[in-house]
């Protein structure tokens, strides 16, 4: 699991496409252990309102790409490259069926089997498991958008 970054200032997208690809997932995960604990919130994309799933992936990756990252999670499954489980690194995009409607809910893999999940209302944002049933039975998908 990611433990420690560096602080500084945000570069500019220019400056962060010229990063290494594992460097920009790196700061994607770190990132969004940055936002543990923030309340969930039914179509919210900041810290200042709440997350839900996807608004958490959107609000992580928009200083990261170049290109704006879709604010829905069946959007933001069908870009990147997809990946097998046993690739996955940290910042990549896991994909889960908790609606009945594949790709339905999206969390930000950090390493260790773990990832960042803005999980229903009531909840916050936190680290869930892989191997946790709930998750581990509701895969369907992990989407790489940072070439290693």
């Amino acid at each position: 699991m990611l433990i420690a970054g560096c602080g500084g200032p945000r570069g500019t997208t220019e400056m962060r496409s010229s990063m290494p690809a594992s460097h920009r997932g790196a700061d994607v995960a770190l990132n969004a252990l940055a936002l543990l604990d923030s309340p969930y919130r039914y179509g919210g994309a900041h810290p200042s309102t709440g997350f839900d799933c996807s608004g958490l992936v959107f609000y992580v990756f928009q200083p990261q790409t170049a290109t704006p990252i879709p604010r829905q999670s069946g959007e933001q499954a069908r870009l990147g490259r997809a990946i097998a489980l046993n690739q996955l690194e940290a910042g990549d995009l896991i994909f889960f069926n908790t609606l009945g409607k594949a790709n339905s809910h999206v969390g930000i893999y950090i390493g260790d089997g773990n990832f960042i999940n803005a999980p229903s209302s009531g909840g916050h944002v936190r680290i869930d498991s892989l191997h946790n049933p709930y998750f581990k039975q509701r895969f369907t998908a992990a989407r790489r958008f940072f070439e290693l």
